[in-house]
C-alpha cells in the first residue's frame, strides 16, 4: 500500500464527509493504493456516525472510536499501530490542511530520502494575536532545545516513512514533538515543506492558550528523559555532588573563620547564629537528597523493560 492517512476527528463531524471526498480525489488523481484512518476521540457530536457512513461506501476508510476523549496523542498512537501504507500522513480533520500537498510530501520521503517531512504553515489564516504570535515564540524555543530547524514543529500535515511511526511511542501530549521522538530514534533526516492553510470552515478550535504552556513543560521533560532517562546519575549525581560540596566549602570557610578570630582575640558571631551557616547545611542536605534521587533513578533505569531497546536500521 502507497499511502496511510491518519485524521485524528473530536467533534468534526461537518468537515469530515467533505475531507475524505477531497483526499480521494488526490488519491485518484495520482493513482496511489491508500487507506484513511479517522480516530474518533471520543466526540459528542455524531462524528462517529458520519464515520460509519464513510466507511459503508468506501473500503479504503476505516474507523477507530474510543469511550472518551483521550487527546490527540492517543488518536495518533492507535492510528499508528493500524498504519500499513509505506508512507504514513497525518491531517487534522478541520479542513485546514489541504490533501494537495500529499503527492509533494511524499515524492519527498520516497525519492529524495528523508524519514520524515513536516508542514509548514507559511501564511496561517488563525487569529494572529491568540495564535500566530504565540506559535512563533514557541516554536522558536523548540528549535532551541531541540536542535531541529523547523518552522512549524505542531503543523498537523505530517509526511513519515512507515519504520518512523513504527519506531515512536506517542502519548500524554507529545505529538507535538513528534519530530524530536523521531530524532531521538535515529530518523535525523527531517524536512519541511511550506503548506497552504485555510480557514476553518466549520465548528472551532479544540485547543487554548494553556497548550503553549503545557507544550514548553512538555518539551522539557522530553528534553530531559531523552539525555538523562537511561543515565539518571549524571544529572542528579553531579547536581548532587555540586550543591554538596558549595554546602561544604561554606560550613568549613565559616568554621575556620569564627576559629581564627577567636585565636586572634577579636569579636566574633557563633557559628549559630550566622544565617549562611544553615543555607550551607541546607545545601549539604540538599545534595545529599539529590545524590540518593539518582541512585534511586539509577536501581529504576536498571529494571526497565526497555533499558536495551535500540532501533536497528540494517543487519548483514
Amino acid at each position: 500500500m502507497d499511502i496511510s492517512i491518519i485524521i485524528p476527528a473530536y467533534n468534526e463531524s461537518e468537515s469530515l464527509t467533505e475531507l475524505c471526498a477531497w483526499t480521494e480525489r488526490v488519491m485518484a488523481e495520482n493513482g496511489y493504493s491508500y487507506e484513511i484512518i479517522i480516530v474518533d476521540d471520543g466526540s459528542s457530536d455524531g462524528t462517529w456516525n458520519t464515520v460509519r457512513k464513510l466507511a459503508e461506501g468506501n473500503r479504503a476508510i476505516r474507523g477507530i472510536r474510543f469511550r472518551r476523549n483521550y487527546g490527540k496523542s492517543a488518536a495518533l498512537y492507535c492510528g499508528f499501530e493500524k498504519a500499513q501504507g509505506d508512507v504514513v500522513f497525518t491531517m487534522d480533520a478541520d479542513l485546514q490542511d489541504s490533501p494537495e500537498e500529499i503527492p509533494a510530501m511524499r515524492s519527498m520521503i520516497v525519492e529524495e530520502g528523508y524519514d520524515l517531512v513536516s508542514g509548514w504553515k507559511q501564511h496561517r489564516k488563525d487569529n494572529k494575536l491568540t495564535k500566530n504570535l504565540p506559535s512563533k515564540l514557541y516554536n522558536a524555543t523548540a528549535r532551541r532545545i531541540t536542535g531541529i530547524r523547523l518552522h512549524d514543529m505542531n503543523c498537523g500535515l505530517k509526511a513519515y516513512r512507515n519504520d518512523v511511526v513504527k519506531s515512536i511511542e506517542v502519548y500524554g501530549e507529545m505529538h507535538r514533538y513528534i519530530p524530536y521522538l523521531a530524532k531521538n530514534a535515529g530518523f535525523d533526516k527531517i524536512g519541511e515543506k511550506p503548506v497552504h492553510h485555510q480557514k476553518r470552515k466549520y465548528g472551532k478550535s479544540k485547543f487554548g492558550m494553556e497548550r503553549f504552556i503545557n507544550g514548553f513543560l512538555d518539551l522539557q521533560s522530553l528534553w530531559f528523559l531523552s539525555t538523562f532517562g537511561k543515565k539518571p546519575m549524571h544529572f542528579f549525581g553531579y547536581s548532587g555532588l555540586l550543591m554538596f560540596l558549595v554546602g561544604f566549602v561554606m560550613t568549613v570557610w565559616i568554621i575556620i573563620a569564627k576559629l581564627v578570630h577567636q585565636a586572634q582575640g577579636v569579636k566574633f558571631r557563633a557559628v549559630t547564629d550566622q544565617p549562611l551557616f544553615y543555607l550551607a547545611l541546607l545545601a549539604v542536605v540538599l545534595g545529599v537528597m539529590l545524590f540518593l534521587a539518582g541512585f534511586i533513578g539509577e536501581m529504576i533505569s536498571r529494571s526497565s523493560g526497555e533499558r536495551n531497546r535500540y532501533n536497528i536500521k540494517s543487519e548483514i
